[in-house]
């Protein structure tokens, strides 16, 4: 591929001045041939010309000569737990642990969203199960294509937030490290999604864990995986 232009509005913030990552991740991965993971190197500025270009297999992404984000091919294989009955996932969220909020501009799990600006993924621990979180997510009209097919950059970021509330027990405050996702139906806008994350380990700082979204008669339509890092306070 040539050399591409990048730009993220400021909508689509995970800190207040830099993109969220699961949105950054997905918006890189649809130049990408083929599964991918993406490694972030640096919080991507808003409103700003960001260059993608390719490297070695891959592709990187650059502030000028800051390296932002690298892509490598890559794909997966997780133990994916049974989800949750859409009921669970709906109680789950009463037990989102966000309402103090680190990040409450957060285009995923920010509480200071509004409906139809921000997911307002907020998922909340499953009582039966300590390290897995789920909730509930109806993607907004103006997340669609023409055919009304959610886009692949937001089914990226509704994977990435609960993730981080899986480890959050663990982790306290962390930022996405490395993360890839693998896309495997189209969503319409408007359809309720299960949202379900789980801890997989812990090594020191370094936290893993696995996504995944669901319709709500419990099939699977995409999954992720996820490394955190927890920041030094």
């Amino acid at each position: 591929m040539k050399n591409t232009t990048l730009h993220i509005a400021r909508r689509f913030c995970g800190p207040p001045n830099s993109g969220n990552g699961g949105y950054v991740s997905g918006l890189i991965a649809q130049h990408m041939e083929q599964p991918c993971q993406v490694t972030l190197h640096a919080p991507p500025p808003l409103d700003t010309d960001l260059q993608l270009h390719p490297h070695e297999d891959g592709l990187q992404l650059k502030f000028g000569e800051q390296l932002l984000a690298t892509a490598r091919p890559y794909t997966f294989d997780m133990a994916i737990p049974a989800p949750p009955a859409m009921q669970d996932a709906e109680e789950a969220q009463k037990r989102f642990v966000g309402v103090r909020h680190d990040l409450p501009g957060c285009f995923v799990c920010g509480t200071n969203r509004d409906p139809g600006d921000g997911l307002r993924i907020f998922a909340g621990g499953v009582c039966e199960h300590e390290e897995q979180v789920a909730a509930l997510w109806k993607p907004a009209a103006d997340l669609a294509d023409a055919q009304g097919n959610v886009s692949s950059e937001y089914l990226w970021a509704a994977l990435d937030c609960p993730g981080f509330f899986a480890v959050k027990p663990v982790s306290d405050m962390a930022l996405l490290g490395r993360y890839s996702a693998r896309i495997e139906q189209s969503v319409q806008a408007g359809e309720t999604l299960i949202v379900s994350a789980w801890a997989i380990k812990h090594d020191g700082r370094k936290h893993n864990a696995g996504s995944a979204l669901y319709r709500s008669n419990g099939e699977r339509v995409a999954c992720a995986e996820a490394t955190w890092i927890s920041l030094k306070r």
